[in-house]
């Protein structure tokens, strides 16, 4: 439902969920904005934290198939039978070959992960970006401060996916041993020790604290543009995360030297003469380097960025929905008792 009222000029005052209350001109209100306006000046920690572990389960899920063809299209050296030259025809292709639930292998760890990690995330996020606007005396929103807060967040946010994320990409990979997610942590956790679980988390935070800081930054930006009075708009939270995740994906193209850690490629391992386990952001650098040269930094860009534009729409579409929701919900609640 959008909350909104005429044009930009006649737009009715609201309160906004992130702590601000700007005034607008007068104008028309609909039931809508008179019901926004009566909510909170700002959401609860069990909101955002319930309303981040709904983004990121439906995020994960919807997109996971698409996550999987992500995943094997970073691999350094394929199998002859796992080439692919786009999204769509790798979908086509794993489903034909490998059978109609092949791209969801492993959807179940991710699941598990996603709801804690986004919980936190978007908490975590919320509060920072509340605070460090206070810090820093901005009326509004602040880039800086969304900025840190959101890398902030992703040290939360990493921590408590990348076990999950090294599960679900060793049992996304072709020919993969690993029929399920607890067969795979056994393994992995009896041959490699517990520290396998994390062995690409600095290279993670490498990538992710700059591709969060460009997510957050956007998505804000972009907001203060299409919805400056930030009611709930449906269309706007779909559009600004949309854009949002898809430059900073671009922007960011180093996923395949996490992907590369996670999966430990046997077969590129052994080209590039490495004895053992791979480990360390340095030498994923150097051996993504050895192997495919420069290019090989950008192996299944094409695929992440498909990947995040949905895959941030979604999140922050079904987060700014439950956050509204549950907020209202507890106000009227309130009223009740």
């Amino acid at each position: 439902m959008e909350l909104r009222c005429g044009g930009v000029g006649s737009q009715a005052g609201g309160r906004r969920m992130d702590g601000d209350s700007r005034d607008g001109g007068g104008g028309c209100k609909d039931a809508g904005s008179e019901d926004y306006e009566n909510l909170p000046t700002s959401a609860s920690l069990s909101t955002h934290m319930t309303a981040g572990a709904m983004a990121g389960i439906l995020e994960h899920s919807v997109m996971y198939p698409v996550d999987s063809v992500k995943t094997r299209m970073q691999s350094l050296n394929p199998d002859p039978k796992a080439h692919y030259t786009s999204v769509y025809g790798a979908l086509k292709k794993i489903i034909r070959t490998e059978g109609f639930w092949r791209p969801l292998r492993g959807l179940n760890v991710m699941i598990m992960g996603a709801g804690p990690a986004h919980a936190m995330y978007f908490a975590c996020y919320e509060n920072m970006k509340r605070t460090l606007n206070a810090v820093f005396h901005h009326q509004g929103n602040s880039h800086l401060a969304n900025g840190i807060a959101g890398s902030m967040a992703t040290l939360l946010h990493d921590a408590v996916m990348n076990p999950a994320e090294v599960v679900k990409q060793r049992m996304q990979m072709y020919n993969s041993p690993h029929r399920s997610a607890l067969s795979c942590i056994r393994t992995v956790w009896g041959t490699e020790g517990l520290g396998a679980f994390y062995r690409s988390y600095t290279t993670q935070l490498t990538m992710n604290i700059p591709f969060q800081s460009i997510h957050f930054i956007t998505y804000e930006f972009l907001q203060e543009q299409i919805n400056p009075y930030r009611d709930y708009n449906p269309q706007s939270h779909i559009i600004s995360g949309g854009l949002a995740g898809a430059l900073a994906a671009a922007a960011t193209p180093l996923d395949v030297c996490k992907t590369l850690l996670n999966t430990q490629e046997n077969m590129a391992l052994s080209l590039a003469n490495v004895s053992g386990r791979l480990s360390g952001m340095a030498n994923a650098f150097r051996t993504v380097y050895q192997l495919n040269g420069l290019p090989g930094y950008f192996k299944g860009v094409q695929a992440r960025v498909i990947y995040q534009m949905p895959s941030t729409a979604i999140s922050w579409s079904v987060y700014e929905f439950f956050k509204y929701f549950l907020t209202k919900h507890k106000l009227e609640n309130r009223t009740l008792y």
